[in-house]
């Protein structure tokens, strides 16, 4: 297939690098900042997003947030500006699902079908084609999509419609922030008390506790390290999305907001970078304690 791919990012180049070992065409922004391998590797560069859109079949995007997202799609000379009916948006993004359903009509509109198919796994994943793919959008565009969703990643669900891929990734979102929360109380709590930390996850990883997040996270926490992985900044936003949108259903989700509370706290502290595992160090600070210091 002839594919577009716009957000070459710390996702985004891994999951089309896979694309293109799969034998598929691809079509990319001309920046400077295009990973150089995808175009030794056959990459076709383009000068705008409505040139990647007249030259693929098929558009997927992989960026940081909704307004980003918006841009590339219906701003000057974006992907909507080069899209022909039959061809196919596939946003990867995680951004709003109510804004979602707006860009599906926008492009319904031209005779195009969209999916939303954001994802979970983290760069591990992306690296690993082993992505969690959550779609959202017509049922015969995602039969046609899934052999490219088959290539980056393995637990692949149709939700339903246009939004609900969305409302799948924030839903995850929610629950990935509340549970490293959770692994870094029960943690600290352990290293204040004099416990070992290390010992405790190891004996929590054979419970009823057991987690990836306490699995993968837990031992960040231990081993301090916070080179991102996923940064705080992105699960901040991830979780404004999940509040925003609660406001907008009347629901008051109040570990989420206490959860974005610390997420903030720690971008005050410089933390927007940091994996969000270490969204423990604001727990040690209120604490007076870190983990690793037992």
């Amino acid at each position: 297939m002839n594919i577009g791919f716009i957000g070459l990012g710390i996702m985004g180049r891994p999951m089309a690098g896979h694309l293109i070992e799969a034998g598929h065409r691809l079509f990319v922004p001309d920046r400077s900042s295009t990973p150089s391998d995808l175009v030794e590797r056959g990459a076709v560069t383009c000068a705008a997003a409505a040139e990647i859109a007249r030259a693929a079949d098929i558009v997927i995007t992989m960026l940081p947030d909704t307004p980003d997202v918006a841009t590339v799609l219906f701003g000057p000379d974006g992907v909507a500006a080069g899209l022909t009916p039959g061809k196919v948006v596939v946003d990867m993004s995680s951004i709003s699902p109510i804004e979602t359903k707006g860009f599906a009509e926008r492009i319904d509109a031209l005779g195009c079908d969209y999916l939303d198919a954001p994802v979970s796994g983290g760069e591990v994943g992306a690296k690993a084609a082993s992505l969690t793919i959550m779609v959202g959008g017509p049922e015969a565009a995602f039969g046609k999509i899934r052999p490219l969703f088959e290539l980056m990643g393995k637990n692949i669900t149709r939700i339903g419609g246009n939004g609900d891929g969305q409302t799948a990734k924030v839903a995850n979102q929610i629950i990935v922030a509340l549970t490293i929360e959770a692994v870094g109380e029960a943690l600290l709590f352990a290293a204040k008390a004099g416990a070992d930390p290390a010992k405790v996850r190891e004996a929590l990883m054979g419970g009823f506790a057991s987690s990836r997040i306490l699995e993968v996270h837990g031992e960040r926490m231990i081993k301090r390290s916070f080179a991102p992985g996923f940064r705080i900044a992105l699960h901040q936003k991830d979780l404004g999305l999940a509040l925003s949108c609660a406001r907008a259903l009347g629901l008051f989700l109040p570990n989420t907001a206490g959860t974005q509370e610390l997420f903030n706290a720690a971008t005050a502290q410089g933390g927007g970078a940091w994996d969000h595992s270490g969204l423990v160090r604001v727990l040690e600070l209120m604490a007076g304690h870190e983990i690793a210091a037992t």
